[in-house]
């Protein structure tokens, strides 16, 4: 298996541009797009957290 690398809020623009482009492709179909958001929204949310940059993500 691959490298393991958190995604960002720049590659989740990628991807999202990247689906844009075509939507027929896998990436927009499967909604890896949205994914990819939510997922660079959460490390963002859990890197303030760490800094003390704000109150803790929602549920925790």
């Amino acid at each position: 298996m691959g490298k393991h690398t958190e995604m960002d809020k720049d590659a989740a623009a990628r991807v999202q541009s990247a689906a844009a482009r075509d939507p027929e492709s896998d990436t927009a179909r499967s909604g890896f797009d949205a994914r990819a958001q939510s997922a660079a929204d959460r490390r963002q949310d859990e890197q303030e957290h760490d800094e003390g940059g704000g109150a803790p993500p929602a549920g925790r």
